[in-house]
C-alpha cells in the first residue's frame, strides 16, 4: 500500500493563509514547485507569524493543481512586479488542524520538504517530521554534564552580518563556536559553501569554531566531548 506523500508549503503571510482557509489554494512559483507527486499539504508558518509562527498547524488533502498567472490568482495587485509570472496553484479540500502543531523547537530553516501523512500525524515536532536526529539536543546536555557554560542559539554579528550559533562558549582568552551539522541539512554543496564562508567571518573576528557532525555525535559523543574540552583549555578556561 502506497504512502500518502505530504509536501511542507511555507505560507508567506497571515493573508495567504486566510486564503488557504476561506479559499482552499495555495501558490507557489513555477521555478521552485516540486514535480514530485503529492496528495496532502501541510503549511509551515514563519515567525513574520509572530507569537503562531515557528509551526505547522494545518493540512489538507490535494484535489488538483494548475498553473496560473499570479495577476489571475491576486487580481487586487496589478502592478505587483511578479504579476505576469507563471505559479502552480494547488486547489485542497477541508482544511483540517493537527492536534497539537508541530513547532520548529530546534530552529531550521523550512522550506519546499517532503514527509509522510503517518509521520505528520505522529511527529512531536519539525525535527521528527523530517526524521532529524536532534543533535542540538543531544550536545546541549552533554555540555551541561561537562559543566560547560554554553548559550545555546546565540546571534553575533560580524562584518555586518549576523548569524546564529548553535552554542557560544566565552572563554578567558577568546570565544568558541560549537556548531551542530546535522547530515540531511549540512551535506549539500551549498550549505557546506554557506558554513564555509560563516566560519571564515567567525574566525576573522576572534572566534575558534568547532563543527560537531552528526554522525560523530549520536557515534562517539565522548570524542566530541573531549575536543571541546580541549578548545575550552586552549583558550583559557570559561571565563567567570
Amino acid at each position: 500500500m502506497n504512502e500518502n506523500v505530504v509536501l511542507v508549503g511555507v505560507l508567506k503571510d497571515k493573508r495567504d493563509l486566510g486564503i488557504l482557509l476561506s479559499e482552499h489554494w495555495y501558490r507557489m512559483p513555477v521555478r521552485y514547485a516540486p514535480v514530485r507527486r503529492f496528495d496532502f499539504l501541510a503549511c509551515y508558518q514563519p515567525v513574520s507569524f509572530g507569537r503562531d509562527g515557528k509551526r505547522i498547524r494545518y493540512y489538507a488533502p490535494v484535489i488538483g493543481r494548475r498553473v496560473r498567472r499570479r495577476c489571475e490568482l491576486l487580481p487586487d495587485e496589478p502592478r505587483h512586479p511578479r504579476a505576469g509570472d507563471s505559479y502552480v496553484c494547488v486547489h485542497v479540500g477541508r482544511v483540517r488542524e493537527l492536534p497539537e502543531p508541530l513547532r520548529n523547537t530546534t530552529p531550521r530553516r523550512v522550506t519546499f520538504g517532503f514527509t509522510t501523512l503517518e509521520r505528520l500525524l505522529k511527529a512531536k515536532n519539525i525535527l521528527e517530521l523530517y526524521g532529524v536526529a536532534p543533535i542540538e539536543e543531544l550536545v546541549g546536555g552533554a555540555l551541561r554534564r561537562e559543566g560547560i557554560r554554553a548559550t545555546p542559539e546565540f546571534t553575533v554579528s560580524v562584518g555586518g552580518k549576523r548569524f546564529r550559533l548553535d552554542f557560544a562558549v566565552f572563554c578567558r582568552r577568546g570565544m568558541l563556536a560549537i556548531e551542530c551539522d546535522n547530515l540531511k541539512a549540512h551535506a549539500g554543496p551549498r550549505q557546506r559553501h554557506k558554513d564555509k564562508l560563516k566560519d571564515a567571518a567567525l574566525k576573522r573576528h576572534g572566534w575558534t569554531v568547532l563543527r560537531l557532525r552528526e554522525r560523530e555525535v549520536l557515534s562517539d559523543s565522548a570524542s566530541c566531548m573531549g575536543r571541546v574540552r580541549r578548545a575550552v583549555r586552549r583558550l583559557g578556561g570559561c571565563s567567570a
